[in-house]
């Protein structure tokens, strides 16, 4: 296979690939944790948040593969295992079951933490001029704001 070269040097597509390994280790341990109070969920609210958190986990399925891609394009091997996405994932594992709106916090805590994932990623690619990572990103940015937004309407 030829050598990439798609205007950005291999330093910054390292940098890059780095934070959006990143990324994806969020988007995919916050999609482990709303598929599972997708299934776990109870209490009055449940039928809503069921069906709420199956619309969430269905978009980051999407994304997380979106996110690998982007890694691949930019000639780095993407991450795909349990163990690789605890050690890079800053969004933490949760324990036993939680209550409704305790699962509701913590998915608006896990959506505003890959807001700011997104946040450093975006940097590091328009310092490198790379407009795809950067659109990539500031979708995905966009997608975990207008969620955030909607699980804390839940608790006013």
């Amino acid at each position: 296979m030829n050598a990439i070269d798609i205007g950005i040097n291999q330093d910054d597509r390292i940098t890059i690939a780095e934070g959006l390994k990143r990324l994806l280790a969020d988007s995919y341990t916050l999609y482990l944790q709303t598929h599972n109070f997708h299934w776990n969920v109870t209490g009055p609210q449940f039928r809503e948040l069921h069906l709420m958190f199956e619309e969430h986990y269905t978009e980051l399925a999407t994304a997380v593969d979106e996110i690998a891609e982007r890694i691949r394009t930019l000639d780095v091997v993407a991450p795909g295992t349990y163990k690789a996405f605890a050690a890079l994932s800053s969004i933490d594992e949760v324990e036993g079951v939680p209550g409704a709106s305790d699962m509701v916090g913590i998915l608006t805590r896990g959506h505003e933490q890959v807001v700011k994932t997104c946040r450093d990623v975006l940097g590091a690619a328009q310092q490198a001029n790379d407009e795809s990572t950067a659109a990539l990103v500031s979708d995905r940015m966009r997608v975990h704001e207008k969620t955030a937004w909607m699980l804390r309407a839940l608790h006013q």
